[in-house]
């Protein structure tokens, strides 16, 4: 017979906990041996970093989009076709193993991560080296457009003529869960969707994961392919976009200009690999910077706009520099989220000068945006390896398109040529929409 409940029975709060202290967290050091990109500028870092450094643009009208009527037919797309650096699906994607082809942002994916899985000389040899090594990348939109096809299909009660693998070729998690299966990495498998912080966010929780001993290497970035009618509708019904240069598209990204009027849209993927600082030196790895900091916050202000104190933005900077043990005066170059819009590239500003104090005139701040416009989910990640390069090369990439300030602009953002600079730590910075903000500090 059930024994009746009694209010001594029922579960109350209590103050003393069954087990004792967990055990101590390990606190490793994280550094970078493998990096690998595709952007406007075509397949691999070396091609977009030697571009970069002679202030091209990779910004044009975008052919699929010329004749919608759309108020922004301009953005920074792959480069397609049999060209020197070109993206091309098939030369990435298994078919053998695929029923299907791949998307967009899972075959950009793969791409970076065999470059940088390449570049950092590491594979796995045991399932011991699999199992403690992983994957975390992120996107913001993923395969958007394909849900607008389907959307139509099943409105028109076409069943049938949905793809059995339409829901593995829109889920975000995917483009990591490729790499995954590609390189036969069995550890960590995570992705987060953070708009336009999801590739900074990647690499700062991967860090995070090999820091605390859930592995020992990560493959970690952003990815993202949305320059379709649907993305750009959006961002334009949000009035995010640039309007004014849809007839000189290389001058409509010009971040901190006190002409800007919003952001233009890119597509890539960028992809490091991330290591265990003893796993890397016992094996000889290439170690291009030490991941020093990551630092998060939230504005809690609006759904997409920034408080204009940059106050988000201070505070994930200060976070990164304190989680690193550097001081202000060791940070030489800061590559800014600024995607050329009016509020936040003010924003971002204002949150540097607040943060540094009069270091600030010492340090500079480009942003590459005006270079390749806004990657969304897969900007943090492109950036992060265009902030590493700068610390390994000493150099500084422009922010091209800068012609004229306000008044509150008075700092070094790298005008349209790229600058040498003896350069120590390094910030980078990625924010989204929902007020999510993320730094990664990163060190020789």
């Amino acid at each position: 017979m059930l024994s009746r409940v009694t209010s001594s029975s029922v579960a109350r709060g209590f103050s003393t906990l069954s087990f004792g202290a967990l055990p101590p967290t390990p606190n490793r050091r994280v550094v970078v041996t493998g990096l690998g990109a595709v952007t406007p500028f075509g397949v691999g870092v070396s091609r977009s970093w030697d571009a970069l450094l002679d202030s091209q643009c990779a910004i044009d009208t975008v052919d699929a989009l010329a004749d919608t009527g759309l108020n922004c037919t301009i953005g920074a797309a792959v480069p397609r076709g049999e060209g020197d650096g070109a993206f091309r699906t098939k030369d990435w994607v298994n078919l053998k193993n695929l029923r299907a082809q791949e998307p967009d942002f899972i075959a950009f994916t793969l791409a970076a991560a065999d470059e940088a899985l390449k570049d950092s000389g590491w594979s796995p040899h045991s399932d011991e080296e699999r199992e403690r090594a992983g994957v975390a990348i992120g996107a913001g939109m993923g395969n958007i457009a394909e849900v607008m096809d389907v959307g139509k299909l099943i409105q028109d009660k076409k069943y049938r003529r949905v793809s059995p693998f339409f829901i593995t070729r829109i889920l975000i998690n995917l483009a990591a869960g490729h790499v995954s299966i590609e390189h036969g990495l069995k550890g960590p498998n995570h992705s987060c969707v953070t708009a336009c912080a999801t590739g900074s966010h990647s690499i700062g929780d991967a860090t995070s994961l090999i820091r605390h001993g859930n592995a020992d290497v990560m493959v970690a970035g952003g990815t993202e392919a949305s320059l379709n009618e649907i993305s750009m509708c959006a961002f334009l019904r949000a009035q995010a976009l640039s309007t004014k240069f849809n007839d000189r598209p290389q001058e409509a990204s010009r971040p901190f200009d006190s002409q800007r009027n919003g952001f233009v849209m890119g597509e890539g993927a960028g992809v490091v690999v991330l290591e265990e600082y003893e796993h890397a030196k016992k094996r000889g790895a290439k170690i291009y910077a030490e991941v020093r900091g990551y630092g998060l916050s939230g504005d809690s202000n609006h759904i997409t706009a920034p408080l204009e104190t940059g106050d988000g933005a201070r505070r994930a900077m200060q976070s990164a520099i304190a989680q690193s043990g550097l001081a202000l005066s060791d940070i030489g170059y800061i590559n800014a989220h600024a995607t050329s819009t009016p509020l936040g590239d003010r924003a971002e500003n204002a949150a540097v000068k607040e943060l540094f104090g009069e270091h600030a005139n010492q340090l500079a701040m480009s942003s590459t945006k005006g270079a390749i416009g806004h990657l969304l989910g897969a900007a943090g990640a492109v950036e992060a390896i265009f902030s590493i390069k700068a610390l390994h090369h000493n150099v500084m990439p422009p922010t091209l398109n800068l012609t004229e300030t306000t008044e509150e602009f008075t700092l070094n953002y790298v005008p349209n040529q790229p600058q040498e600079k003896e350069l120590r730590a390094v910030l980078t910075n990625s924010f989204g929409f929902g007020g999510t903000n993320a730094s990664l500090l990163f060190a020789k």
